[in-house]
């Protein structure tokens, strides 16, 4: 018996905003956005597609690919920071959304940037620990343009929305398609990367809203050096977990945040740019979504093949990170 994922879809909204555009809205350049990130354009949601909506498009794609029937799902598992409501819960809008049944188990939880990598643990744990699940989908999704301060030309030119899903099948084949993972967080360093306003802490007042922390804040010097050694070393741990060696890594596909970072962590893992898969140019950093997303594109281009080993990285608010070895 093992815990397969057996389909894996994404999701981009049609409306694409490009560094260009950006020019026009605050102080900036395509060239400032495009050395120090690597990014040119960004995918943004409609006024009324919600995170759900998103969610709901990239699981229709997995399950497709899976052959998998919505009556067949035991469990939605949804990783975001952008629900569509406090309540209920993304995973139960998605239920509703993709018709599937009552007696599903669905929940969201926060990882922020390493929902990913956290949901793929915490599905398979959940399966393996669990007879009550046969085949369930994870959905990393964001829509990071409602939290996003557009006049902040530090920040307004990293984010996008998107959406991936994956498919969880337990088989009668023995192995599963994750071989190693490590998770970690430090709330010491929460200030950096955070949304201040809104919850119980500190209300949405007039007086918070007019000071804008109902938006993303970060402190990108200090968040770089953070996920550097935290991707680095956790991509150390779960190789060694896997017992294997950076040169058995056939593709590396890192969080999509920034090529520095990304190029950073390659160079230390000594896994060669031609072995790294980014989109991070098309889409920005779709958070929860952008390890999937560019997962899905290479899985459907043909370069991501079956038996290739995986070595997936992030790192997000919290803070969180951590590093997990597939077997496609």
């Amino acid at each position: 018996m093992g815990i397969r994922i057996t389909g894996i879809g994404s999701y981009a909204p049609d409306r694409i905003l490009t560094n260009q555009d950006l020019e026009k809205m605050v102080e900036t350049s395509d060239d400032w956005i495009t050395t120090r990130t690597g990014i040119k354009e960004r995918r943004i949601a409609k006024d009324d597609e919600t995170t759900s909506d998103m969610g709901t498009n990239a699981a229709r794609k997995a399950m497709e690919m899976a052959g998998v029937a919505p009556d067949e799902i035991d469990l939605i598992v949804f990783a975001t920071i952008t629900a569509d409501t406090r309540l209920p819960s993304a995973a139960c809008h998605t239920q509703r959304k993709l018709n599937i049944r009552s007696s599903a188990a669905c929940f969201d939880f926060q990882a922020a940037c390493s929902g990913t990598v956290y949901g793929i643990e915490i599905v398979t744990a959940m399966m393996k620990c669990s007879r009550s699940y046969k085949k369930a989908i994870l959905i990393g999704c964001e829509r990071l343009s409602s939290v996003t301060d557009w006049t902040d030309r530090n920040s307004c030119v990293l984010f996008g929305d998107g959406a991936a899903s994956f498919v969880f099948e337990k088989t009668k084949e023995p192995g599963d398609t994750l071989l190693s993972s490590i998770i970690k967080a430090d709330g010491a360093e929460s200030e950096i990367l955070c949304i201040p306003g809104g919850g119980t802490q500190t209300p949405i007042t007039p007086e918070n809203y007019d000071k804008k922390l109902q938006f993303l804040k970060m402190e990108g010097n200090k968040v770089f050096k953070l996920a550097v050694n935290a991707m680095v070393n956790t991509s150390n741990e779960a190789i060694d977990l896997a017992r294997l060696k950076s040169s058995d890594i056939n593709w590396l596909i890192p969080h999509q945040a920034n090529m520095r970072i990304i190029n950073a962590i390659g160079t230390r893992l000594g896994i060669s740019n031609d072995r790294v898969i980014t989109n991070l140019s098309k889409y920005g950093n779709t958070s929860a979504a952008s390890i999937g997303i560019a997962l899905d594109e290479a899985v459907r281009s043909g370069k991501v093949k079956k038996g290739d080993l995986l070595l997936l990285t992030a790192f997000g608010g919290g803070m969180t990170w951590g590093s997990s070895i597939l077997r496609w």
